[in-house]
């Protein structure tokens, strides 16, 4: 059962566009092998990156956020 509220939550909430940085970041470790002569970017950097993207969503999702949960936070 989804939240009253989902769709706001989806809109607003920083640990979503958070979440969504770390899939695109992961996507990138994904592709690195593809364009490895292009761009010389050591394996694990992507990868890296989306692990640290990823605490912050964790981060943000228990921060409250006044758009989103009804708290007294500007985000």
């Amino acid at each position: 059962m989804l939240i009253h509220n989902w769709w706001l939550v989806v809109k607003h909430a920083w640990s979503i566009r958070l979440i969504i940085v770390a899939g695109v970041l992961s996507g990138g470790e994904v592709m690195l092998p593809l364009v490895q002569d292009l761009l010389p970017i050591p394996h694990g950097v992507f990868a890296g990156m989306s692990g640290l993207v990823a605490c912050g969503a964790f981060i943000a999702r228990i921060v409250a956020q006044s758009k989103v949960s009804g708290g007294t936070d500007e985000n």
